[in-house]
């Protein structure tokens, strides 16, 4: 079984999460059960998911846990846009989050293609 807290992708996906959080509380009320449930779910399927395949025995359900991972992060990319053109987020941060969120899925790639 593999640790999953020893695993860079796994901590930035964590970071991710925790700035989603924060980033999401300042949106609309109107968007709670929208957007803001949705860009959450997002955000923490990355880690968590590669939490799970770190706890299954073969490399072939470790990588199919990373590919869904890989798809969360591309959910949550589309709603960073979002935000932003819904001018919920400021370019800054948009920027900020874009980075991170492309950091991890081209880390998550590395992973998947080691595996």
């Amino acid at each position: 079984m593999r640790d999953y807290r020893k695993y860079k992708v796994w901590e930035l996906g964590h970071e991710i999460t925790l700035m989603v959080y924060q980033l999401t509380k300042d949106f609309p009320k109107h968007e709670i059960y929208g957007m803001v449930s949705q860009m959450r779910r997002a955000a923490y399927s990355i880690p968590s998911n590669i939490a799970e395949g770190c706890g299954r025995e073969s490399d072939a359900e470790f990588k199919r846990f990373l590919i869904i991972s890989q798809g969360s992060a591309n959910e949550l990319e589309y709603f960073t846009v979002l935000a932003q053109d819904l001018g919920y987020i400021e370019n800054q941060i948009f920027s900020d989050l874009n980075n991170k969120v492309d950091r991890i899925r081209r880390s998550l790639n590395n992973l998947i293609n080691k595996i």
